[in-house]
């Protein structure tokens, strides 16, 4: 198995946490061979990407509320926030379904920018912003709010409480605010704020992440191909067989219980614990 075919099994087992990592790489990529501008070594987002607090621009690009979190103004930039987001998310999906984190991260990042946008407004700066820390600080602050008092180990440090490394992050925010990339900062506490928020109506009954996932179910429906019913004939005065009882036990066929216990391998330990046959096997069976 080559490393593309193991990057696409990981994408395909990894679940939703994965592929927005996934996407915000690509998306990274993107713009590397797109916007960056290597005469003068940095990025230069287009106004249809990136999320502008002036109104002449978002509010005929709407679709920015979004897609500004998917991209970043560098590497470093990139690699901090995927690797708080591997972390966050791992915490997350320990208590959460992924349809809720989807819904955090989607409706966090707007809430984000809509905050970022009506300080800027009232502040009368101009500017643009790229990133997902704001959606990843939701989810940070979502869980942390849930649990605030589970023991995460952190290497050379030890055992602390999820809500002294929370804590932290968010003092460096307040601290930077006035430093530079303000708006940067702004969006990281809206979306600190908003994962809290949304965790305490989740303990109330009201879950906000259905918006989202009822929204994505409706378009998947919408152009998925119904299938076709056949017509029925009709016969009368026909009496119908009687059918004998079939037994309601089927036997795993040898493939499937050799693909069970692969992936009973990888939720006790992870999927760099397999072998290369292994996961050669499992991407053959998952096409």
């Amino acid at each position: 198995m080559n490393i593309l075919d193991d990057l696409k099994l990981q994408y395909k087992l990894g679940g939703i946490a994965m592929r927005v990592i996934y996407w915000n790489i690509a998306c990274f990529l993107i713009s590397l061979v797109f916007f960056y501008q290597y005469s003068i070594g940095q990025f230069d987002f287009p106004g249809w990407l990136a999320l502008s607090s002036d109104p002449e621009v978002f509010l005929f690009k709407p679709w920015t509320f979004l897609t500004y979190a998917f991209f970043h103004d560098g590497f470093l930039h990139l690699l901090f926030n995927m690797m708080v987001l591997n972390f966050a998310s791992s915490l997350f999906l320990t208590f959460f379904t992924q349809k809720q984190y989807l819904g955090l991260y989607i409706l966090s990042a707007v809430f984000s920018g809509i905050v970022f946008i009506l300080t800027y407004y009232f502040l009368n700066y101009s500017a643009s912003i790229v990133g997902a820390s704001a959606a990843i600080m939701a989810i940070l602050v979502a869980t942390t709010t849930y649990q605030p008092l589970m023991n995460v180990r952190l290497l050379l440090i030890g055992n602390v409480k999820l809500w002294h490394i929370t804590a932290v992050i968010l003092i460096l925010d307040l601290m930077q605010l006035r430093l530079g990339n303000m708006g940067g900062h702004i969006s990281h506490l809206a979306g600190a704020v908003f994962g809290f928020i949304f965790i305490k109506l989740l303990q109330n009954g009201t879950d906000l992440s259905i918006v989202i996932s009822r929204t994505l179910d409706f378009f998947t429906n919408l152009f998925r191909k119904s299938p076709a019913t056949p017509f029925r004939t009709v016969h009368k005065n026909y009496k119908k067989p009687t059918e004998k009882p079939i037994s309601r036990i089927v036997a795993k066929d040898k493939t499937q219980q050799q693909i069970d216990e692969i992936l009973d391998k990888i939720s006790q330990s992870g999927y760099d614990c397999l072998t290369k046959e292994e996961k050669e096997f499992l991407f053959k069976a998952g096409k």
